[in-house]
């Protein structure tokens, strides 16, 4: 990048702006490397000038006091928003706002809140406008039970992203579900992902390679790291086919034969379970032969548990036996009068099934 002339405070004090978040703030020191890192050549006396006498003055930009430490943020109540949405970009935010409260955690939408009312404001503002209309007429609804997304401390959200953004280490400490106690551990961030209500990390610990899963509700503090983190090429979209989000049941994909209650079958023939999938007449009946390659996980089993009695499992004979032990399992904690069992038999859809195979490349932290 070729250097700004540092003489133009126009282009400068735009650039400062747009370097400022509306949340933790930077310090002057991180906001003057970034405009070096824009070619811009100042002195730290000529950022402080820039925030102090003119940038602080006409627009709601405040120094906050963090122990010896000030950093630079918006005013977080502040009406602000440059560029202005135009009508459809404010109708995407308002619908976007809907769904994404389904996925992320509330540290996450905190942050976003500016913006969505932002888009609230606009489209009140256009009482005669057809966008507006629409925007009182389109819901997004989640597809089966949805819940609640998982609580995340604020601050440990914004050093995950940190560390994640500037690719540095991550200390945690990482309370363990089993054991009910937090880990201190050192990380090497890979990447987010939001699968329903729970985000996860994905990260190697320490000196190890393998990428593991951790779940962002769990971490009860983060510090980003000065000290670069190891990167090992990650490819995400590489990766997550072989991601053990659910627990596996084996290796791989199985080939699942059932038969199909009708309007079961009009549904997979609209939205099919893969490219591959097949489904036939039976002779002498509306039902349907279904034939399809399918994850073998715990993911695959809840789907075809939830589906109860209209579907018929043929094959393969190993997840047919898992299905008819847990219907068998169901049936016998409903007919005994005493009630479900002291000691669980059975797993969640979020927990490991009983000796389930290790996945090979990951793992999600208890």
């Amino acid at each position: 990048m070729s250097d700004n002339d540092p003489k133009d405070p126009l282009m400068r004090n735009l650039i400062t702006l747009g370097l400022i978040p509306r949340h933790r703030g930077r310090t002057t020191q991180e906001l003057l490397a970034a405009l070096k890192s824009r070619g811009f050549n100042i002195t730290l006396r000529t950022l402080q000038r820039d925030l102090n006498e003119k940038l602080s003055r006409h627009f709601p930009i405040v120094p906050v006091e963090e122990g010896n430490v000030v950093r630079w943020r918006f005013d977080r109540d502040a009406r602000f928003n440059l560029p202005a949405l135009d009508p459809a970009e404010a109708l995407a935010m308002h619908l976007a706002e809907d769904h994404l409260k389904q996925i992320l955690p509330p540290a996450v939408l905190v942050s976003l809140e500016p913006q969505f009312a932002e888009a609230r404001r606009q489209l009140e503002s256009l009482e005669h406008n057809a966008l507006t209309n629409w925007a009182r007429r389109v819901r997004v609804l989640p597809n089966g039970k949805a819940l609640l997304p998982a609580s995340v401390e604020k601050d440990a959200w914004e050093q995950v992203a940190t560390a994640l953004l500037e690719q540095r280490q991550l200390q945690v400490d990482y309370l363990s579900r089993v054991k009910n106690e937090a880990k201190t551990m050192q990380l090497h961030p890979k990447g987010l992902v939001s699968r329903g209500p729970v985000t996860y990390l994905l990260a190697s610990v320490g000196d190890y390679t393998d990428v593991r899963h951790f779940a962002m509700h769990r971490i009860q503090s983060a510090v980003a790291l000065d000290a670069k983190a190891r990167d090992d090429d990650f490819d995400m979209d590489a990766y997550l086919p072989t991601a053990a989000f659910t627990p596996r049941q084996g290796t791989g994909v199985v080939d699942l034969v059932a038969d199909v209650h009708p309007q079961l079958a009009q549904t997979l023939r609209e939205t099919p379970l893969g490219k591959d999938q097949g489904l036939e007449p039976l002779a002498g009946s509306d039902w349907q032969r279904l034939s399809a390659q399918v994850p073998d996980d715990q993911e695959t089993l809840s789907w075809l548990f939830g589906l109860a009695e209209n579907i018929l499992v043929h094959a393969p004979i190993s997840l047919r036996s898992r299905i008819e032990e847990k219907i068998r399992r169901t049936a016998d904690m409903y007919a005994d009068p005493a009630g479900p069992p002291r000691s669980p038999l059975h797993c969640m859809p979020d927990q490991t099934p009983p000796a389930p195979r290790p996945h090979p490349t990951a793992r999600i932290e208890p």
